[in-house]
This record gives structure tokens, C-alpha cells and sequence, in this order.
């Protein structure tokens, strides 16, 4: 199953959220009055700002000792995407919003999210690697040719079973 056309989600973020916080603004306004309301929003602004700081430097301190294990801090990026994020959210005027920025302060919520997005954009991922010695397709006239592009250097070691057998006779790799 594809997921929401661009222009679709473009739409549905710049016209139903504005809708949606006013209808909020309305309904919360008449229960609880003009300033209670106003008071509301300023303050989940600044308790947001507050929450990003702290979390955002426990998030900076996790991403380093990553770095120092020898670990990629893909989980810390992706926990300050959404600390940015939510950041963003809870500046913005409105409840609806703050609400969902609220959300993504909390670990467990932003976890989750993010792994939906890592599986998300690991399968529309389109990864290819191309080595010295190694074909990367027929090009249209039949021909192989190699693709231009970056050229990342690497070294690879086998693990696991089978991993002291020599290459096969067929294997680029035999010398």
C-alpha cells in the first residue's frame, strides 16, 4: 500500500489543521474563556521550549557515546528530527498542534514514530553498490557499463558459517 500523495498531505496540512486549530480555539474558548485559553497556549509554547532544551542535550549526549561505542546514532538523529519537530509544533499557535508536539516529546511516541519512518524509508530506499570489477547492468544496447556516481571505498570481512572456505572457482574474488 502507497502512502498519501504529496500534494494530498501539502493540502490536508495547510488547509484542515488551520480549520481544525480555530474549531479547537472556538470550543475551548467558550468552555473556559478568552485568557485561560490564551494562557494555554503560551504555555505549553514555553514548557515545550523547555522540554526540547532538556531532551535535546540528553539526546546530543546519547548520540556522542554512540559515536564513542563505534555505533551509527540513528536512533538519536531520528530522536532529534522529531524533538526539532516537535518543537516547531508546540511554537506554533494552537492546541491542536501543541497537542501533537506533546506527543512527540514523549520517548516511547517518538521511538515508535521513528521506526515507522526508518521502515518507511527503508523500503522506498533505492540502494545500489557498485564495485571495481563488478558489472552494474545491460545497459540499453546490450552493453555493461558503470554507472557514474559516488565512489565509496570499503573493506569487508565474512563471518559466520563457512566463512574460512576459499571463493568459488567462479568468484571475482579469486586471485
Amino acid at each position: 500500500m502507497k502512502g498519501i500523495p504529496l500534494p494530498l498531505l501539502l493540502f490536508a496540512i495547510f488547509v484542515a489543521v488551520p480549520i481544525i486549530e480555530i474549531a479547537i480555539f472556538i470550543e475551548v474558548g467558550g468552555l473556559i474563556g478568552l485568557w485561560p485559553t490564551i494562557a494555554i497556549v503560551l504555555g505549553t509554547a514555553l514548557a515545550g521550549a523547555t522540554l526540547i532544551r532538556v531532551q535535546g542535550f540528553q539526546t546530543w549526549r546519547r548520540a556522542e557515546e554512540a559515536l564513542r561505542r563505534g555505533e551509527p546514532p540513528l536512533a538519536e538523529m531520528l530522536d532529534g528530527i522529531f524533538l526539532l519537530v516537535a518543537a516547531l509544533l508546540m511554537v506554533t499557535p494552537g492546541l491542536f498542534t501543541d497537542c501533537i508536539g506533546i506527543l512527540l516529546l514523549i520517548p516511547p511516541v517518538r521511538r515508535a514514530a521513528g521506526m515507522r519512518l526508518a521502515a518507511r524509508l527503508a523500503r522506498s530506499a533505492d540502494v545500489q553498490f557498485h564495485m571495481p570489477g563488478m558489472r552494474s547492468g545491460p545497459a540499453p544496447d546490450g552493453a555493461y557499463r558503470h554507472r557514474p556516481g559516488p565512489v565509496i571505498e570499503g573493506e569487508a570481512e565474512e563471518i559466520g558459517p563457512g566463512a574460512e572456505e576459499s571463493p568459488r572457482e567462479d568468484s571475482p574474488w579469486r586471485q
